[in-house]
């Protein structure tokens, strides 16, 4: 990882106390006002962040898998449904499909994703700062701070 990504999260680490108030405060903003901030935040963070130098995210977490991402990468790789479940997957207390290990066992070199064009819906939407209703996320948003520095950034950079 980048040496000022990694600043980013550790930033975001040792000032808790500041990404909760900001949390906070957009809690208080209105709908239509935090989409409009945290998106064009969204936009400065990733001129500068480029997740190829970093997958933070493929390497300490992973994502939910839906039916249909498991049907869509089973089908890319060649295996049957069942056979992908067995091998990479596993359910977690929510009864969700998670993976079975960490890191993501489909990051390649370079960091590049080896199923990107079939991924899941969760991996194709994160870090989730550029959809519609931020104010409903805001846990969320909270808790990817401490893993993506554009998340971390994006926060570090509301001012209200």
């Amino acid at each position: 990882m980048e040496p000022k990504y990694q600043q980013y999260l550790d930033q975001a680490k040792t000032n808790r106390k500041g990404l909760n108030k900001r949390i906070k405060s957009l809690k208080k903003l209105r709908k239509g006002d935090v989409d409009n901030l945290i998106h064009s935040l969204h936009e400065e963070a990733f001129e500068d962040i480029d997740c190829l130098k970093c997958a933070n995210c493929c390497k300490t977490t992973g994502p939910l898998f839906t039916t249909k991402d498991i049907d869509r990468i089973s089908h890319f790789l060649g295996l049957k449904a069942a056979e992908f479940i067995q091998k990479y997957l596993r359910i977690d207390e929510d009864h969700d499909y998670v993976l079975n290990t960490l890191p993501c066992p489909f990051l390649g070199s370079g960091n590049y994703c080896q199923i990107y064009e079939v991924r899941p819906k969760a991996c194709r939407e994160y870090p989730h700062t550029d959809r519609v209703n931020q104010l409903g996320i805001l846990s969320k948003t909270k808790k990817n701070a401490l893993i993506c520095p554009a998340v971390a950034r994006i926060i570090e950079n509301i001012k209200i």
